[in-house]
């Protein structure tokens, strides 16, 4: 029996593919292992984000579970009719525009401070930093017994003759809650933008000391640059932590608070608590698209302000 002579050109083909398979099959053997570990992560976050998700926008587009008829945006133009929500809805929005600027901006300026040769360094980072250590329970405790009508903060401001202030039921009540928010959530900024600092290339500073560069020049012209993925990271944190703080608000003044403190989660607590899927549907995507358009403006702003650090 006679076999077909091969050709050197056939030799080589039978190479290149022989080795060719060689030399993939491991690699395609570790991607299907990778992504064997990453499928429980991915059905964990589409069963208990996802398609809960999917519910709620479900539920926003008809008039009730039981009916399941659909009204498309009725729920939405109800919604944006209601008092409540336009009440909730501003204050939400003006305590996030106020404490989010003050925690990057108050984080940044003492990590800064604390790259400076100062005494006890350790301890006022140790200072910034025990927030994150105290439960929130006792954070409500520290805040009534502060700011209380009959409080430490006006025990302190009648020494200097100022009348009381009842500080949850005034127009100061988002004062208290902004200083609790920045009491909270400073020291991890700090450390955050610490990390981001230690980071900058030294011999582009030391290049700049060379140059005669001045300290706020070296900060605005280099630092802020090589920040600036770390100034949008902190700033998307504080801004969801911002509407973490809810939870404080709940236990120090409950369902129903002084106007100004009545928040987006107090409206859709109590629609909860009422059983009105339809408006806690509705306030719950337009809260998620607010929250997506914000994310997107700031990466924007961050890709026109950073890019060239990226490059």
């Amino acid at each position: 029996m006679k076999f077909p002579a091969v050709t050197p050109s056939a030799g080589k083909s039978l190479a290149r593919r022989f080795g060719k398979w060689r030399r993939w099959d491991p690699y395609k053997k570790d991607q299907w292992i990778s992504k064997a570990f990453l499928w429980p992560s991915l059905i964990g976050v589409a069963v208990f984000f996802v398609l809960p998700f999917l519910v709620i926008c479900y539920y926003s587009l008809i008039n009730n579970p039981n009916q399941h008829d659909f009204v498309f945006l009725d729920n939405f133009i109800n919604l944006i009719h209601n008092s409540a929500f336009r009440t909730a809805a501003y204050n939400t929005a003006r305590f996030s525009a106020v404490a989010v600027p003050l925690a990057v901006i108050l984080a940044l300026g003492l990590a800064a401070l604390l790259e400076c040769r100062i005494p006890l360094k350790s301890q006022f980072r140790t200072f910034f930093l025990s927030p994150m250590m105290v439960p929130v329970a006792s954070v409500v405790l520290i805040w009534q017994v502060l700011f209380n009508y009959n409080g430490a903060i006006n025990d302190f401001l009648a020494v200097f003759g100022v009348d009381k202030i009842d500080w949850f039921k005034s127009q100061y009540d988002q004062v208290a809650v902004i200083l609790l928010f920045l009491w909270k959530n400073l020291g991890y900024n700090m450390i955050l933008f610490m990390a981001a600092l230690s980071n900058i290339p030294r011999d582009l500073l030391e290049m700049a000391d060379i140059e005669g560069a001045g300290p706020w020049f070296k900060f605005v012209r280099i630092k802020l640059h090589f920040l600036s993925p770390t100034i949008l990271f902190v700033t998307i944190l504080s801004l969801i932590n911002s509407f973490k703080v809810f939870r404080e608000i709940y236990l120090l003044t409950g369902d129903y608070p002084y106007e100004g403190v009545y928040l987006l989660q107090h409206f859709m607590n109590n629609a909860f608590a009422s059983l009105d899927y339809q408006r806690l549907s509705a306030a719950a995507v337009l809260m998620a698209i607010a929250m997506v358009i914000i994310i997107a403006i700031l990466f924007y702003i961050e890709d026109r302000f950073g890019k060239d650090v990226e490059g």
